[in-house]
């Protein structure tokens, strides 16, 4: 009832301008188009409403057109959810986990600098286009389009019963146009020796519909049919590739950050294997998280569990410092293979002291990209620093200090 209510007050009147785009004009042009013609052709040419079956056919169609309009108004306005501003969260933070990713916790806050991204294992980032501030989005899968908002933590659900009862609404539709056209035209085709005959005056049901089926409610029919047979096969696909995510509990942006990880593994560590940290070795957990009797999704959106023997910064690899760099391009006392192999970038390289912690995201094999992680006072002048540095300057660690500090069975944020 709280979610309906949100939909209902549009508590931020501004959210309303998500529906002047492309994705939504069209998505809810379909859907009108699909369901008025379903509904016209039942009751006009097909399936009277004055008989049993005509009634609870056209209640069916009202039925899931109403279903699908919430839900998907639902997906739209309600949205994903952000990250509240002024919120603190121990984590840690770096750039470049997936293009055009830009992150960084600034005096306590996080702060989302680019369109879409990821924050290990919490993945954020939308820039809020009807506000224009920068907000960080819970549990980021995508940017849809066709609802001109973001897939995430609130409106999961919604957006997957979506996908799932806009194809079988169109199936019902389908069901409708092909028997009208069929029902209509059956008494109406007359073949000759050359010639195929249709005479679209005939009437086919007596006494005679109000309105007689011509040439224009044909093509109306007939185009109706294309579109729902598309919306059927395009959005289908859609609603199991969501319920492949859902069932694995890895969002898009997540399955894409698990390949660089186990690409990284299979070329530097070939005796280790990565464990997704939020898959919780059940199908029927997974689906869990996402859908419940109240409609409202497990958690806060901040803090998840974790799969038993995996930690927040499974998503990526933190590094310590064992010997001094200088910074430069083409180090000659790191190595001849290290100072021929400099990456060809115009991305800085980092001055590191023996001691200090790096969060590396990509590498070559004699090269590291990542963040230094700072110290209070350095964050007090600078907000991140970040480039390139040799491999052989530092060494893996198992996981950061920080979180080998935390309580036992405290949840780990995502």
């Amino acid at each position: 009832m709280g979610t309906f209510c949100s939909v209902i007050k549009f508590e931020n009147l501004q959210e309303v301008k998500r529906l002047c785009h492309w994705g939504p004009i069209i998505a809810l042009g379909v859907i009108a188009i699909c369901s008025t013609m379903a509904m016209i052709d039942s009751v006009l040419w097909y399936w009277p409403l004055h008989t049993t079956g005509g009634s609870m056919n056209f209640i069916m169609l009202i039925n899931w057109t109403v279903m699908i309009l919430y839900n998907y108004f639902n997906a739209m306005f309600v949205g994903p959810g952000f990250v509240p501003l002024g919120k603190i969260l121990r984590i840690a933070c770096t750039s470049n986990i997936v293009k055009s990713a830009k992150h960084t916790r600034h005096h306590g806050h996080i702060i989302a600098e680019s369109v879409t991204g990821t924050v290990f294992a919490i993945h954020w980032g939308l820039i809020n286009l009807i506000t224009g501030l920068l907000l960080c989005v819970m549990k980021m899968d995508h940017h849809c389009p066709w609802i001109n908002n973001c897939c995430g933590y609130q409106n999961h659900a919604s957006f997957t019963l979506f996908l799932l009862l806009a194809p079988l609404g169109c199936i019902h539709a389908a069901f409708i146009f092909v028997m009208t056209m069929y029902t209509q035209l059956y008494n109406r085709l007359s073949f000759g020796w050359n010639t195929v005959k249709i005479d679209m005056s005939a009437a086919r049901r007596d006494p005679p519909p109000i309105i007689p089926f011509g040439l224009a409610a044909f093509a109306a029919t007939l185009f109706a049919l294309g579109l729902a047979l598309g919306t059927t096969i395009a959005v289908g696909m859609l609603f199991f590739i969501q319920m492949k995510i859902i069932l694995r509990n890895k969002t898009s942006i997540e399955s894409w950050i698990e390949e660089k990880a186990k690409d990284r593994i299979q070329y530097y560590q070939l005796d280790e294997v990565f464990v997704f940290p939020y898959d919780m070795g059940s199908r029927w957990k997974n689906f869990k998280q996402v859908f419940t009797w109240s409609g409202v999704p497990k958690g806060d959106g901040l803090d998840w569990p974790i799969r038993e023997g995996c930690h927040q910064y499974s998503l990526t690899v933190q590094y310590k410092v064992i010997e001094d760099y200088s910074g430069t391009c083409c180090p000659l006392n790191r190595g001849i293979k290290t100072f021929f192999t400099s990456p060809c970038t115009e991305e800085p390289r980092i001055r590191l002291q023996k001691g200090e912690f790096i969060l590396a995201t990509r590498g070559l094999r004699y090269w590291l990209y990542g963040d230094k992680i700072l110290d209070d006072s350095i964050k007090e002048d600078v907000s991140r620093i970040r480039g390139w540095f040799p491999r052989n300057c530092v060494e893996k660690c198992p996981c950061d200090a920080e979180t080998d500090q935390a309580p036992e069975g405290e949840k780990k944020n995502r």
